[in-house]
C-alpha cells in the first residue's frame, strides 16, 4: 500500500480515536451522543469566519440569549442584529446572517436544509459553511476544509500547492479522506488538531495521532505554501463630530451595500488613496475645527487613516432631504448603537480633542 493510500485508509480512524479523548469544549459544540442543533452550528460557523474562537465565545452566547432560534432571529430588526454584532468585524456577515435566518424561517418553515447542496443556496453560505453544517448537524459526509484543515492536509500529504490559487488541491486531498461514518466529528477533529497540535508555527508533531502517516513532517512549518502578501494600500478620509448644545451628536446610517453597510457612523468624506482637502460638512453654516492626529484602522484589503473635524451648533433641525440618512443621538447613548470599531475610535479622538495615537485594530 502506498503512503498516500495509507493516509486515506487510516486517517479517519486515527482522528476519531484522538478526538474522543482530546475534543475541545466549545459553547456551540454538542456533547457526545447529543445531536447538534443546526442553528447553533450555523451561527458559530458564520461568526468564526476570519475571527478567533476566543473572540467568538461571548458573541455567540449573547446572540443565543437574544435570539434562541432561527425564527426569533428572522423576526428581529436588522439594526438590532448589527448592534449586537458591533465589534466583531466583517459586517457583511451580520447582514447575511439576518437574510439567511429570514430565508430559513420563511421559505423552509424554520428548518435548515439538511444537505450541502441545499445549504449552499442560502444567503451568506459558501462551500465551507455548507459542508460544515451538513456534516456536523446532519452527518452528511461532506468535505469540510477551513484554514486548520487545509494546513493539516498540506502537511500530511506534503502538498506544495500554493494558496490561494491552488487551494483546490487541498480540497481534493481532504475529500479523499472524508469518512462515511461520523463525518461531523471527523471534521471537528481536524479543526481541533490544526488549532492545538498542527499549528502554523512550532507544531507539536510528537502529539499528533497521524505522525507516522505524515509525509510533510520534516518541512511542516513551510506548509502550506502561501503566495507572497501584497502590500495594502492606505486610504484617507475625514469624519465629522458635529455636536448640538444639548450634547446630541449627528450620525448617519451607512448604505446597505458596501463596507460597513447598514452600520451607524459619523458623517464624512469618501475613503480614497489620494490626499483630500477638508470636505464640506453635511450641514450648512458650520466652521469645523480639524483635530490633531488621526484615527488609524486596518481592514482586510487596506489601511485607513481618518482625520476628525469637530463643530458645534445650536439649531437641531435637519433639512427634509437629510432625515432618511442622518439623525441625532445623545452622546451617552452611543454605546447602545451599532458603532463599528473604527467609528468608536473616531468618537474617542473627538472626545479627547485630538492628538491621540490610535491602535491598528482590524475589522
Amino acid at each position: 500500500m502506498t503512503a498516500i493510500k495509507q493516509i486515506e485508509s487510516h486517517l479517519a480512524t486515527r482522528m476519531l480515536d484522538w478526538y474522543d479523548q482530546h475534543r475541545r469544549s466549545l459553547p456551540w459544540r454538542a456533547e457526545p451522543g447529543i445531536r447538534p442543533d443546526p442553528y447553533h452550528v450555523w451561527l458559530s460557523e458564520i461568526m468564526l469566519q476570519q475571527t478567533t474562537v476566543a473572540t467568538v465565545r461571548d458573541y455567540y452566547r449573547k446572540f443565543l440569549s437574544l435570539w434562541p432560534d432561527v425564527r426569533e432571529m428572522a423576526a428581529a430588526p436588522l439594526d438590532d442584529i448589527l448592534a449586537a454584532w458591533a465589534g466583531l468585524g466583517y459586517y457583511a456577515r451580520a447582514r447575511n446572517l439576518h437574510k439567511c435566518a429570514q430565508t430559513v424561517a420563511n421559505e423552509h418553515s424554520g428548518r435548515f436544509p439538511e444537505t450541502e447542496a441545499e445549504l449552499i443556496k442560502l444567503p451568506g453560505i459558501g462551500r465551507y459553511t455548507a459542508a460544515a453544517v451538513a456534516s456536523i448537524a446532519f452527518e452528511e459526509p461532506a468535505t469540510v476544509v477551513d484554514g486548520n484543515i487545509e494546513r493539516v492536509m498540506a502537511r500530511l500529504f506534503a502538498c506544495h500547492a500554493e494558496i490561494p490559487k491552488e487551494r483546490e488541491q487541498h480540497y481534493q486531498l481532504a475529500k479523499s479522506c472524508t469518512p462515511e461514518l461520523r463525518p461531523g466529528d471527523y471534521a471537528q477533529s481536524l479543526m481541533d488538531l490544526g488549532a492545538t497540535v498542527c499549528t502554523p508555527r512550532s507544531p507539536k508533531c510528537t502529539l499528533c495521532p497521524a505522525l507516522d502517516l505524515c509525509l510533510g513532517r520534516m518541512e511542516a512549518e513551510s506548509l502550506p505554501r502561501k503566495a507572497p502578501k501584497k502590500n495594502k494600500p492606505t486610504r484617507r478620509g475625514t469624519c465629522f463630530w458635529i455636536e448640538r448644545a444639548d450634547g446630541h451628536v449627528l450620525l448617519e446610517k451607512r448604505p446597505e451595500k458596501g463596507l460597513l453597510g447598514g452600520m451607524t457612523g459619523f458623517p464624512g468624506s469618501p475613503w480614497q488613496e489620494e490626499d483630500q482637502p477638508l470636505p464640506q460638512p453635511p450641514l450648512p453654516h458650520l466652521a469645523p475645527t480639524l483635530l490633531e492626529g488621526h484615527v488609524k484602522h486596518t481592514f482586510t484589503h487596506f489601511h485607513l487613516e481618518l482625520s476628525v473635524a469637530t463643530a458645534t451648533l445650536a439649531e437641531s433641525h435637519l433639512p427634509n432631504q437629510m432625515e432618511d440618512q442622518f439623525f441625532w443621538a445623545a452622546e451617552e447613548k452611543l454605546d447602545s448603537l451599532a458603532l463599528p470599531t473604527v467609528m468608536k475610535k473616531v468618537r474617542l479622538l473627538a472626545k479627547q480633542g485630538g492628538s491621540r495615537k490610535n491602535g491598528e485594530n482590524s475589522d
